[in-house]
């Protein structure tokens, strides 16, 4: 059967070369005689297997030497947790509330501290971000947190707020490795690699390094301390060893592609050809104030639900997959990530307007 347009918001689609080159080494990775599933993570194999991954993400990213990189498991919403756990040496914190993930992000930090929301995009649906030049940050705030690109509702910070010197947070994991990035402008960055990196089961943190201590909350566990996984290189306890491979491939792709800088150019490229269409359409049109958009993630809905479910259903038979909105949204999404081929989306765009044509009237 054909690989079909994959347009799910994660785990989501894989550069194809990257899952075919996975399979040649299924069965024997590099003359071992066994997989990377099979292996020990102690190996000097899957040592240069883990420590190319991280060589590579830090000339991607250009990540600076007071940054670790962690592969850690959890997946983001463990994050959620793990950040005011370590954090919240005043038991204060600033959250920017800008769709779902960051509100569980809030409310988890409710928990441990006192979390102030000091913006949010909550009274219109989460579809645009809020002005972040001048907001109520907190003397004695430990960090101000964000969700840089809202997976579910579509909108992405174009400039990062200002954060009046405290530390800034930030879940970037449906925009990881989408487009360059100055890390240095952010104490912890942070994100799940099913969206555009890898496989599910495997979260990323680039934190910087004075932000690992041993003074955490009390009663904070040991494999949710930073310094935990700091100290043994990520290989405290056995890590989503098969993953972290996976990610690895993928950072070789991308430096292969041009870096992150050619991605943005192509990533922009992809969202240009929806976004132009769906301005034009009559029957479909975005749900996101226009400059906040994102690259990654492209809500529309045609304002009819039996029409939205008749277009998932029509595109599911064309063989467009996962075109489904959030369940608390509705309406359609279609999630272009780095592997989304270009043709993938001049397809879609193809498809809806003949869908268009077809029930407009």
């Amino acid at each position: 059967m054909a690989r079909v347009y994959n347009f799910s918001a994660g785990p989501a689609v894989l550069p194809e070369e990257v899952l075919q080159e996975a399979a040649d080494e299924m069965l024997d990775y590099k003359g071992t005689g066994m997989s990377v599933m099979e292996m020990s993570h102690r190996s000097k194999a899957y040592d240069t297997i883990i420590k190319e991954a991280e060589a590579d993400l830090r000339e991607l990213m250009n990540i600076p030497d007071n940054y670790k990189v962690l592969f850690l498991q959890g997946g983001a919403s463990q994050q959620f947790a793990m950040i005011p756990m370590n954090l919240m040496k005043n038991k204060k914190a600033d959250y920017i509330v800008t769709g779902q993930w960051a509100k569980k992000a809030y409310q988890e930090a409710c928990i441990y501290g006192q979390a102030n929301k000091i913006a949010s995009s909550e009274d219109k649906t989460f579809s645009y971000i809020p002005d972040c030049s001048d907001l109520p940050v907190s003397e004695d705030a430990d960090y101000v947190y964000i969700c840089e690109n809202n997976t579910i509702y579509g909108t992405k910070f174009k400039t990062l707020p200002n954060t009046k010197g405290k530390t800034l947070v930030a879940d970037v994991s449906s925009c990881f490795l989408s487009e360059p990035v100055d890390v240095t402008k952010y104490g912890v960055i942070y994100g799940g690699v099913q969206k555009n990196i890898g496989p599910a089961g495997v979260v990323i943190v680039i934190i910087r390094e004075d932000l690992i201590t041993e003074d955490v909350l009390p009663g904070t566990p040991t494999m949710l301390k930073y310094k935990t996984h700091s100290d043994n290189d990520s290989l405290y306890n056995t890590p989503p060893a098969y993953g972290i491979y996976i990610c690895g491939k993928v950072f070789k792709w991308l430096k292969k592609k041009g870096g992150l800088s050619a991605m943005k150019e192509y990533n922009e490229k992809k969202a240009q050809i929806l976004y132009d269409y769906l301005d034009e359409s009559k029957l479909f049109h975005g749900t996101v104030r226009k400059e906040d958009r994102s690259l990654m993630n492209v809500p529309f809905v045609t304002g009819n639900e039996e029409l939205d479910a008749k277009f998932v259903k029509e595109a599911k038979e064309a063989g467009f997959e996962n075109l489904k909105g959030h369940r608390t949204v509705g309406g359609m999404r279609a999630s272009i990530y780095n592997a989304m081929p270009i043709e993938g989306v001049e397809k879609l765009v193809e498809f809806m307007k003949k869908f268009e044509a077809e029930n407009l009237g």
